[in-house]
């Protein structure tokens, strides 16, 4: 007797929506969103409590040792000086989307899930990417002037010019759609193993998650290293010929 082949229907951007005010909400994705928001302000506010020099706790050696290799990116890629806040922005937007990737992982028995990772909704990933490279443009602008700033779209070959502008123009969306690509696999990845047999779902379902778990946080030190990378062009323009 041949096995009949599974029918697995996976659907790109299928969301538990809310409707509120005649507008069309992605309610997992706003779940998973505050989820995430809500750990890493209950984090902060444990570290800051009980700070301690000769003896820090777990937690705070954790918020220390992210907070140090995000300053030596910093430190190596514009300098600290040049934009001190570069640091707490790169360090929350890997801590967020690694809170977010991970409190996927807690299965809520409902399809589509309430909490999936809110990274797998490309509508998130579009406003982190916005908010990076719109703070770019910004404070690039505010710091080096318009001409300091956009002068080497325009420079010399011309030719290169139209290439020069469509790059800068697709930054966010290469940003966004990386990461989005990533951590949607792994919702496939979860449906696929959804059609296994029973007898054996748990033990793809444990190692699947311990890899799906790796690469959100691969995912997240990616989009916090691209963030300093990017950020890098607001330093002034003297400073960058020192490098």
């Amino acid at each position: 007797m041949s096995a009949r082949p599974v029918a697995i229907n996976i659907t790109p951007g299928e969301h538990t929506h809310w409707h509120v005010f005649g507008l069309t909400l992605n309610g997992d994705t706003i779940t998973g969103t505050l989820v995430a928001g809500v750990i890493i302000i209950v984090l902060g506010l444990l570290v800051a409590r009980r700070p301690s020099v000769g003896k820090p706790s777990k937690l705070q050696l954790a918020f220390e040792t992210i907070t140090e290799q995000v300053e030596a990116q910093v430190e190596g890629s514009m300098g600290i000086k040049t934009a001190p806040w570069v640091v707490p922005f790169a360090f929350t937007l890997f801590l967020f989307i690694l809170i977010a990737n991970w409190i996927s992982i807690i299965p809520t028995g409902h399809h589509p899930e309430y909490a999936p990772p809110p990274a797998s909704d490309v509508n998130l990933t579009y406003a982190l990417a916005i908010t990076v490279i719109g703070t770019m443009h910004v404070v690039g602008v505010r710091k080096r002037g318009l001409r300091g700033y956009y002068g080497h779209l325009f420079a010399k070959p011309r030719l290169l010019i139209p290439l020069n502008l469509i790059e800068e123009i697709i930054k966010p969306v290469t940003l966004a759609l990386r990461l989005f690509g990533n951590i949607f696999a792994g919702t496939i990845m979860v449906a696929l193993l959804a059609a296994l047999p029973a007898y054996i779902l748990w033990a793809p379902q444990v190692a699947w998650k311990l890899f799906d778990m790796f690469i959100g946080l691969i995912q997240a030190f990616i989009f916090g290293l691209l963030t300093v990378l990017y950020l890098s062009s607001i330093r002034p323009q003297e400073e960058g010929a020192h490098h």
